[in-house]
């Protein structure tokens, strides 16, 4: 996936889409550090100011958690509750 200038949404939104689609995926579980700042750098060719929003984006979803000098790691998911039947 790459980000999309013509797309409407941000690209900070973008990115945090992608990576919260990764997050749901598995491809990031629960307890994995997401990849470095600079290897998003790299991958999306954003802003490191960029990446760093949708990363905020995350944290304030509660998907991920900052751990200052280790990375940002993914959070385990609250269960849905079960739909009435």
């Amino acid at each position: 996936m790459s980000i999309d200038h013509d797309d409407a949404r941000a690209p900070y939104q973008q990115l945090a889409d992608i990576l919260r689609g990764r997050i749901a995926s598995g491809k990031y579980p629960v307890g994995r550090r997401l990849p470095s700042l600079m290897e998003l750098e790299s991958e999306f060719d954003l802003n490191p100011k960029t990446i760093r929003k949708a990363i905020d984006v995350l944290r304030a979803e509660g998907l991920v958690q900052t751990s200052p000098g280790r990375g940002v790691f993914v959070l385990a998911q609250k269960a849905e509750p079960p739909a009435d039947e």
